[in-house]
């Protein structure tokens, strides 16, 4: 039987292992047989560690909101089960970062799920709506650079308007029509 070398397409196919098994201790760096075993218990390494990650994590966010619960004098599931009859809807990881960078604002979450619990109602829908409106003011006063829209754009935001005649118009004078 004649002999194959492969040529080019195995050169880089091992180059290309070799490649991502760079920095790899002893000969799993240099051979390409070792380094391609290397590379593929790297991939089931990776892949199982990208779930672990997560369990970590909120591990992690976990302990630092039971040592501020601590503090406030309630204990970690006390706080949740208050969190979640008040209807405050904040995640783990937001509620470390709130007790670690703000404190205070950390003790009036407490004090809510502390009053959650004891069954008073707690108008948190509210608040929330209240945002929104402010958020939705804050937006229409923002400039809008149209400029940098499209004509698809701009025609639309004429239409929302209520602009008449704009499906006609080039883009400069919609433009200018916006901008009034």
């Amino acid at each position: 039987m004649t002999r194959v070398k492969g040529g080019n397409v195995a050169k880089n196919r091992r180059r290309k292992v070799l490649k991502q098994a760079k920095g790899y201790f002893g000969s799993k760096h240099r051979l390409f047989k070792t380094a391609q075993e290397q590379t593929f218990h790297s991939g089931v390494y990776a892949f199982r560690d990208r779930r672990t990650n997560k369990r970590n994590f909120r591990k992690l966010w976990i302990t630092r909101i039971n040592a501020a619960c601590r503090e406030n004098e309630i204990s970690y599931s006390k706080f949740i089960n208050g969190l979640t009859k008040a209807g405050v809807l904040i995640d783990r990881k937001m509620l470390s970062t709130i007790a670690i960078d703000d404190p205070a604002a950390f003790a009036s979450l407490v004090v809510t799920a502390k009053a959650a619990l004891e069954g008073k109602v707690v108008k948190v829908e509210k608040k929330a709506t209240a945002l929104k409106s402010e958020t939705k003011k804050s937006e229409e006063k923002k400039t809008v650079d149209y400029s940098k829209m499209t004509v698809a754009e701009l025609k639309e935001a004429a239409k929302e308007k209520g602009i008449e005649g704009a499906t006609s118009m080039k883009k400069a004078e919609l433009i200018e029509v916006l901008s009034k």
